[in-house]
């Protein structure tokens, strides 16, 4: 058996003359967490939808574990889908919800008990087979979804959004309970999300995508610190941006003629943006030294915010205005607004984007 559970190849969807996927490539390992990441709209659950068979492709090929699936209905494909909604059946039990599929495909009732318990106990749930789904939090209910599309044993689980309608903390918990399920039962999930912090937190690789098209496909470290351009750069967390050009293999000059050190990947005379996240500056106060093959760049602090555990200050550099993340911790040294700093980053921080 092949290797790529997934396999989308040349894959276009339209409707009518709206083009939602355009020509995209992506193949998904077995047993790998992909997530589909990018803004309402992008064609991120398009694609999902053509890959469990609710949408067919315009053009192109979908491949599960090398089968075909293009034209074949969802019932014949080896998927199941997890929905924002959990569509659970208030009449039945959590164990009758969980095992509805089984008994539809006729599955003897042992099987289908002993198959309904392993569930439950997989999504931490084992407890709660004869409760109704009315009785159950937010996030039990998710995870009952999540346990009756596992029952079936499929090759590849497809979840749209699942957490969207799932308070911060507890959304911030089922991202890191999905991770640990999706470890122990070794299938390939394909997450769709809008958020940035799902997709990097639980992703083995992220697809960024945008008006259809297929942006960058990497690991979730490489989609931050190496982002292919500056749509993914400002997507993906906060960033600052410094428009320059490159001035030699591994510096930029930036507008007001200042050089810098920074990554570079273009021939010299190169119009770039510089990509730079807030965490990666140092803020420094007039006469602090700058550290060795640093960055220096001279500007004023125009605000100052407080988060608790961080401060967030937007200095002016007067041909652009840079933002600045600093952890709070004991003894830190403040700055004023109106106050003289010094922005300081090493050259690897910044990324010269071409797009």
């Amino acid at each position: 058996m092949t290797d790529t559970a997934v396999g989308i190849h040349g894959v276009t969807k339209r409707f009518g003359d709206v083009v939602a996927v355009d020509n995209i490539d992506l193949e998904i390992p077995d047993g790998e967490f992909f997530s589909l990441l990018g803004p309402s709209g992008c064609g991120k659950t398009t694609t999902l939808r053509m890959v469990a068979g609710l949408e067919f492709p315009t053009e192109g090929s979908i491949k599960i574990f090398d089968e075909e699936m293009a034209l074949r209905p969802p019932n014949k494909r080896p998927v199941n889908t997890v929905f924002q909604s959990y569509a659970l059946f208030p009449h039945m039990t959590i164990a009758e919800n969980v095992g509805f599929g089984l008994e539809m495909q006729k599955v003897p009732t042992a099987e289908r008990r002993r198959r309904v318990d392993d569930a439950l106990e997989l999504v931490r749930l084992g407890d709660m087979g004869e409760r109704r789904p009315k009785q159950l939090s937010g996030g039990q209910q998710q995870r009952i979804a999540l346990a009756r599309a596992l029952v079936n044993r499929p090759k590849v689980l497809l979840l749209d959004e699942p957490l969207g309608a799932l308070d911060l903390k507890l959304r911030q918990t089922m991202q890191l309970e999905l991770k640990d399920i999706q470890k122990e039962v070794g299938i390939t999930f394909v997450y769709v999300t809008h958020d940035q912090e799902e997709a990097l937190t639980m992703s083995d690789r992220i697809g960024v995508m945008n008006e259809g098209k297929l942006l960058q496909i990497a690991p979730s470290e490489e989609i931050y610190e190496r982002p292919a351009n500056r749509f993914v750069a400002d997507f993906i967390g906060e960033t600052n941006f410094l428009v320059g050009e490159v001035s030699s293999e591994s510096h930029v000059r930036l507008t007001d003629g200042t050089e810098v050190g920074a990554r570079t990947h273009s021939p010299v005379g190169t119009e770039v943006t510089l990509t730079l996240r807030p965490e990666k500056i140092d803020l420094l106060h007039t006469g602090d030294p700058v550290r060795d093959s640093f960055n220096r760049l001279d500007g004023r602090v125009v605000t100052r915010l407080y988060y608790g555990d961080s401060l967030y200050y937007e200095v002016d550099l007067g041909y652009a205005q840079v933002d600045v993340r600093v952890e709070n911790r004991p003894g830190l040294r403040r700055f004023d607004v109106g106050e003289a700093a010094i922005v300081s980053f090493g050259p690897d921080s910044a990324e010269a984007l071409t797009e």
